[in-house]
């Protein structure tokens, strides 16, 4: 009778911890209450004009920088629409006005990440995976305005987002979903989250596991790569209905990469890289490889032209020659074709294409902004002012353009050791007296390279018998009329050199920007470290500022007033350290211009950096 009590007090035991378990799961760990991080707006946002900055210099409106969360969904993404511009990361969302950079909504959830995120019309959709269980799935619908919270769903799997971007396809106020087992597809209203229709795929296809970027989407088109017995294809289908339009079959072998714009289908297969018109017509296709390992750069111009930015196969010498052209969408003819830089992003607004280089000009610090003309392709450069290192993971340079402004993201290294994506909002700059090219920088503000170091200077730090190199630059039609680079190549070691000497080192003093005032350099500066894997503050160099950049003390970036210098010894140890004081104090001695100053105040503009 004891045992039977003894049993019976167990099981009851059991049951009420089984019980209290799961309320606590449900009403504790699975609340809302204390999972969530949610703001929302009640303020109006006044809606952007499609137009970018007018042609010339640029400054910096608002900056912002987003850190990139460590995991599988370690990016951040960008895009402005209806007047706000959205961050969207592994932590959540982050809504701000496009126009000021001010804090509109944003949502997160603790223990979670979102893992893919939509936009369509005035709806936002961003999909969660639990931390540790990727089986729980959530789905939330907000109002892109306000930040409201319209709808939440369970298990829903988005279908196909990008990698690099964590979107994945919506529009017409429906985003696609899939079935577990990737043979299905269901489109979800944005607006109530229920399900509005259900496509089955091709019988012996299914959904690309893992893909880069196998789909995307405008407010009329979807269009998805399928993984198939004998291939990929290309599946394209009316938002709105899930209609299916048209298929095309595509190469054999790894995902494709898809893209949409302006109702034109690009699709990138290893082989070639192909645009479809809205009906399936092949408009045009780029024998190769040409977009690497994502898609190629591409927007559309107008109501009938196509802007691609590609590289061709590599030539006899193995080198890889960028680029741009435009493609007239109703004939397929190819309007112009360029040479160009490798652009890493492109953008359109107000008949005026923008393209983002990652250099302004070879051995110079700023990233560079190509306009574009679309009748021609003629193309004004004009600086950036941040540094651009696309192999750098976290984020996909970006470019967008609205209300004046041009939107720009870049990765950076800092915060070590996952980095950081920036957001930079670029406006009209003021006229100054030198040439847009130069930030309006006269030419003869820069200082020669091969005049920083004296005889002396590299006679005490041991340099031996050399040869130099000068290398002039110039930045579109404006050329620099000084060296902005000095190479001293040591000459044949002789004999019974003492150890730790110069050996074949080369030293390298290049002179990578002079900015219209010291704060802008400054700004530059602070960029040129935020991309680097490894950077330290040298308080102990005489300039103003200064960094020794990379793993080995081999390279002292510094600034002296509006002048960025760089000093490259890897040997002997120790070298570039003491060089940079001799360039240091002599650019304190140059008879330098005063900087430019802002032609209406008289007073010398900065480029302040917020984090």
């Amino acid at each position: 009778m004891g045992r039977r009590r003894l049993l019976a007090g167990l099981l009851a035991l059991v049951a009420a911890t089984a019980a209290t378990a799961a309320v606590v799961n449900r009403f504790v760990l699975g609340a809302e209450w204390w999972q969530v991080r949610h703001t929302v707006s009640d303020t109006p946002v006044a809606v952007q004009r499609p137009v970018g900055p007018p042609p010339g210099p640029l400054a910096v409106s608002w900056e912002r920088s987003e850190r990139v969360r460590p995991g599988a969904a370690g990016t951040v993404a960008y895009a402005v629409a209806l007047g706000q511009a959205v961050a969207a990361s592994g932590r959540g969302l982050d809504v701000r006005d496009a126009r000021t950079g001010a804090a509109r909504w944003s949502y997160r959830r603790v223990g979670w990440t979102l893992v893919a995120w939509a936009s369509t019309g005035t709806r936002i959709v961003a999909a969660f995976e639990s931390d540790g269980h990727r089986a729980d799935r959530q789905t939330v619908g907000f109002d892109a305005l306000s930040g409201g919270v319209l709808w939440r769903r369970t298990g829903d799997r988005p279908a196909s987002a990008a990698r690099a971007t964590l979107r994945w396809p919506a529009g017409s106020g429906i985003v696609l979903t899939a079935a577990d087992d990737r043979a299905t597809l269901y489109g979800r209203s944005a607006a109530d989250g229920e399900r509005r229709w259900r496509l089955p795929v091709p019988a012996g296809c299914r959904l690309f596991a893992d893909a880069a970027q196998a789909a995307d989407a405008d407010e009329s088109t979807i269009a998805v790569a399928l993984d198939c017995a004998g291939g990929a294809r290309l599946l394209v289908l009316d938002p709105a209905t899930g209609r299916e339009r048209w298929r095309r079959t595509l190469a054999a072998g790894e995902a494709p990469a898809v893209a949409v714009r302006g109702g034109t289908v690009l699709a990138a297969d290893g082989t070639a890289l192909r645009a479809f018109s809205v009906d399936g017509a092949e408009l045009a296709h780029w024998d190769g490889d040409v977009c690497g390992d994502g898609m190629c750069p591409a927007v559309p111009s107008g109501r009938d032209a196509l802007v691609v930015a590609y590289q061709p196969d590599p030539g006899e010498d193995g080198a890889r020659r960028a680029r741009i052209a435009a493609v007239d969408t109703r004939s397929g003819r190819v309007r112009w074709d360029r040479a160009a830089p490798a652009y890493a992003a492109l953008a359109a607004a107000g008949g005026t294409v923008y393209a983002l280089r990652p250099r302004l000009a070879d051995a110079l610090l700023p990233a560079g902004i190509d306009v574009v003309a679309p009748g021609d392709g003629t193309v004004r450069s004009v600086p950036a002012p941040f540094v651009l290192d696309p192999a750098l993971d976290g984020a996909r340079p970006w470019l967008a353009a609205a209300g004046g402004l041009l939107y720009a993201a870049v990765p950076e290294a800092a915060p070590r050791p996952t980095g950081a994506a920036r957001l930079v909002a670029l406006r009209g700059g003021p006229d100054r007296p030198g040439p847009p090219e130069l930030g309006g920088v006269p030419p003869r503000d820069w200082p020669d390279a091969c005049a920083l170091l004296t005889k002396a200077e590299l006679a005490a730090a041991r340099m031996p018998a050399h040869t130099t190199a000068r290398k002039r630059v110039a930045v579109g039609a404006v050329k620099l009329p000084r060296p902005i680079s000095c190479v001293y190549t040591p000459d044949e070691p002789r004999r019974n050199a003492p150890a730790g000497g110069w050996g074949e080192s080369p030293l390298v003093v290049s002179v990578r920007w002079v900015a219209p005032d010291g704060g802008a350099a400054s700004g530059l500066l602070d960029a040129l470290q935020s991309v680097q894997a490894q950077a330290r503050r040298r308080g102990d160099v005489g300039a103003d500022e200064a960094y020794e950049l990379g793993a080995m003390t081999g390279t002292v970036a510094l600034r002296v007033d509006r002048t960025v210098v760089v000093v490259q010894a890897s040997r002997p140890q120790g070298a570039a350290v003491r060089l940079a004081r001799a360039v240091a104090a002599r650019l304190r001695a140059l008879d330098t211009p005063k900087p430019s100053a802002h032609p209406t105040t008289g007073t010398a503009l900065t480029n302040p950096r917020t984090r």
